[in-house]
This record gives C-alpha cells, structure tokens and sequence, in this order.
C-alpha cells in the first residue's frame, strides 16, 4: 500500500476531526449560557459572574475556542460544571457499559446481516428471500425508540419475562440488545444481498461454473472474497450506526452508558462532559473508517496503488 494512500486518507481524518470539535463547540456556546440551566433563577448577579469566570465563559468566543484547543492538545477536557470532577473521568467510567452493548450489538448484527443477506441473495426470489427482506424492511424503517417501547411493553409489562431497565444482569441486556441489533443487522442484510448479486452476474463467475468449477468452490473462491469488498466498507459505518443507536436506547431502558450520559449532560449544559463525549465518540468513528479505508486498499489491488490515483 503506497505512502501517498495512507497520508491522503490520514490528512482527511485529521480534518474531520478538526471540523467536528470545531462545529460542537460553537453549537454548545451560541444556544445559550450553562449558568442559566445549572444555577437557580434567584442568583445573585455576582455569583454568576463568578462562575462564568471559574468556568471560562467570559471570554470572548474566539479566546474561548483558542484556549481549549490548547487543553486539548494537552490532555485536558475540563471539568464537570455540574459535578465538579474530570470529564474524562465521568466518560471513562460508562465506556465500559457502552462497549459491553455497542459491540455485542455490533458483532451480532455483523453476523446476522452478511449470513441472511448471502442466503437470500443465493436464493433469490424464494421465501427465505422475500422473509429475508421483510425483516430488513422492518428493522429498517422502525425507530430504536419506538421499538424499544414495544419490547417494554410485551415482554417486561405484560408477560414480565424480562427487566425493563438497568444492566444489573444479562437479563438486563436482552431488550437493548434486540433493539440495536435489530435495526443494524437489517441495514447490513440489504446491503450484503445486493453486494452479492452484483458478484454472482459477474461474467468471471460464470466463466468459472462454464470451466465446471463445484457450485461450494465457486461460493468460496470467486463469490464471497469479492462480496466482501463492499461490505467491509458498510461494517466500518455501522460503528458510528450503532453509537448512535445507543444514545436513544441507553436512554429507553435507562443503560448506564456514554449514551445517556450524553443526553443528561446537553439537557443540563454540561460543555465539558458532551464535549468531551463527542471527541470520543468522533474519534471511534473516524478511526473505524479510516480502519476500513486501509483495509479496503490492502484488499483491493486497484486503490491501494497510488500511481493509479496521482494519474487521475
């Protein structure tokens, strides 16, 4: 893999990254001023100025901007205005808990999109397919939120068969679990059949079954590896997919992730802990797809020669 394909891709995610922080830290400033939500109406004008002062807040926007991007670059996120404690220490904390639900999402999702999207697209226009795309419509079009309540609703309400919130067991984690997994593996089962039927009329496959290759060893050699190559690209994405998923689902069933954390701290105001939360998160993101875009070039020989790109 040539230099040039990895510093293109590096430089790019480095200015992602830029444009992120930049962007949520001008959001969070021009909506308002956190002393407004954390203090009480009847302070005193002179206890505002101060906390305003203590929390930086007087300054310009500009010096504001400056100041933490050198905290940043330092190591240091700021504190909590509502807890007074290290914002990194507050996310650190629900990172565990997040991870413990994302990736087991992630993974399960993963599995069950490519294996049901490769068996309907093999068995195309039957009723593995048609059920196959049913499900991914499904899971597709209905909200985490939405679903989430159902779930509550019939198994924790009416048939009392699991806990409706909490993660104090595994029993804890089925509900949020059925409900991230539910729309990602749809996404990635609709994804894979049309990433398989696209290789299998290739005319190198058929190529391959006229020279009497065995359907198993045209399945494993031709079909599958170049199938791949697409979804790796849509498994790098769903990454983010599933952060985002969780933020609302963690909310549902009151997981006590980053996902909740987020929202608590934008509805108190909170800059240093959603700042920090979205760095993060930003930073999961961009590496996943940076992750795939390297892998993608190692895999497939036409990108990962940079002479074919400079020649462009």
């Amino acid at each position: 893999m040539s230099v040039s394909y990895i510093s293109k891709r590096l430089l790019r995610a480095v200015i992602t990254m830029w444009l992120v922080i930049t962007f949520i830290f001008i959001i969070l400033r021009i909506t308002g001023d956190p002393t407004d939500t954390l203090l009480p109406d009847d302070t005193p004008p002179e206890v505002v100025a101060f906390y305003q002062e203590a929390w930086g807040l007087d300054k310009p926007l500009h010096e504001q901007y400056v100041l933490y991007f050198k905290s940043v670059f330092q190591g240091d996120l700021g504190r909590s205005f509502r807890d007074n404690r290290d914002a990194v220490e507050l996310v650190l904390e629900r990172i565990p808990a997040t991870l413990r639900l994302g990736g087991t999402a992630l993974g399960l999702a993963l599995l069950f999109g490519i294996l049901l999207g490769m068996v309907a697209a093999l068995h195309r226009n039957s009723v593995m397919d048609r059920m196959t795309m049913a499900f991914a419509v499904f899971g597709y079009s209905m909200p985490n939120f939405f679903l989430g309540i159902l779930l509550i609703y019939l198994f924790a309400m009416n048939l009392r068969l699991l806990p409706s919130a909490g993660s104090e067991t595994m029993a804890h984690m089925i509900l949020p679990l059925i409900t991230i997994t539910t729309s990602q593996a749809a996404g990635i089962a609709r994804f894979s059949r049309s990433a398989m039927l696209e290789v299998l009329n290739e005319p190198y496959i058929r190529t391959a079954r006229a020279k009497g290759l065995s359907y198993w060893r045209r399945l494993l050699r031709h079909t599958l590896p170049n199938a791949m190559i697409p979804i790796m690209t849509i498994a790098g994405l769903k990454v983010g997919h599933v952060i985002g998923g969780a933020i609302i689902t963690e909310t549902v069933f009151a997981w006590p992730g980053v996902g909740r954390l987020l929202i608590m701290s934008v509805a108190a105001r909170d800059l240093a802990v959603v700042q920090t939360i979205v760095l993060m998160l930003s930073c999961s993101m961009i590496t996943a797809n940076l992750a795939v875009d390297l892998l993608y070039g190692w895999v497939d020989p036409r990108i990962r020669i940079g002479k074919n790109e400079e020649g462009r």
